[in-house]
């Protein structure tokens, strides 16, 4: 196997790597949307054009508006065929293992008002599932926009290659403190019944010791998290927040009725969003422990 260019050791492998990156990184979000005639049935183009956009990003966007934008089949069938099939059914999760992304209302509700995810609050930068066990990785996330807000709710976008990149040049010291396996911890959350979820250790960027891929596990908040009391440590997290508030590869996206991401779970905001009677934000969102995959040939041409 080659040298991995996320070695600390390997810098020229490193620099090669880097040099591609950047130079393929898409500038604008347009470059990342691909119209899509049926996403439950892709063709070998629209396969193709999906695979090029994640390459250069590790994520793409699609566009369906002509099709009823509510249905659920959309965003599950196309997951199955790029390889996405193995769905965290989370406990707010719906029934087929999917998430309706909404503002909870008092009558129904539960407990889904107690998460930021549904209200209309913003949300910090974060990849989905950093408070998840090592085998309970979150590798793939998709959303499906079935309405948007009235105003707002767009989506800040980075890829995790580029943030481990911008991190990296300022100091590599930096990623080897954020690669420690106790670099970030999520306490353990409580209800009723004692321990909801058990304390979470882990680092935040990690490379997968079979496939050699980079994953990145983290969230800005504040609250409930506690990062590794070292010099470097305390620097990295400092350092990695400047750049998510700054860096000039940041995209935005604002999903309208039939479009949505695809991603290798990227990290990723949402702006604070106002609501009416007639757009009612909701968004299905799926987390998979499965990455995007286009060597599946799941794709054969559709007859014209």
């Amino acid at each position: 196997m080659a040298a991995s260019p996320f070695d600390l050791a390997n810098e020229s492998g490193y620099r090669a790597w880097r040099a591609a990156r950047l130079a393929a990184y898409p500038r604008s979000i347009d470059e990342l949307v691909v119209p899509l005639a049926d996403p439950r049935q892709l063709s070998a183009d629209e396969f193709a054009a999906l695979e090029a956009r994640c390459a250069r990003a590790n994520m793409a966007l699609y566009s369906a508006p002509h099709l009823p934008a509510a249905d659920k089949s959309i965003p599950g069938q196309l997951a199955r065929q790029l390889g996405l099939v193995r769905l965290e059914g989370n406990y707010l999760a719906d029934e087929d293992g999917l998430s309706s992304i909404t503002p909870a209302t008092d009558e129904g509700s539960g407990v889904r008002g107690d998460f930021i995810p549904y209200t209309h609050k913003p949300i910090n930068w974060h990849t989905d599932g950093y408070y998840n066990a090592p085998d309970r990785r979150i590798l793939g996330m998709t959303l499906h926009c079935a309405q948007d807000a009235e105003s707002g709710g767009e989506n800040a976008l980075l890829d995790h290659e580029i943030a481990y990149i911008q991190l990296r040049d300022v100091n590599p010291d930096y990623v080897a403190a954020l690669m420690q396996p106790d670099a970030m911890t999520i306490p353990a959350r409580m209800d009723e019944n004692n321990v909801a979820r058990a304390e979470q250790s882990g680092p935040v960027f990690a490379v997968d010791p079979d496939d050699g891929f980079l994953t990145m596990r983290y969230t800005a908040r504040t609250r409930s998290i506690v990062w590794k009391n070292d010099t470097v440590t305390q620097a990295a997290v400092k350092t990695l927040a400047d750049i998510l508030a700054s860096s000039e590869y940041i995209l935005t996206a604002r999903l309208a009725p039939g479009m949505g991401l695809i991603c290798n779970n990227v990290l990723h905001t949402r702006n604070g969003f106002s609501d009416s009677p007639e757009h009612r934000r909701l968004l299905y969102r799926g987390r998979y422990y499965d990455r995007l995959r286009f060597d599946l040939n799941k794709a054969p041409a559709r007859a014209a």
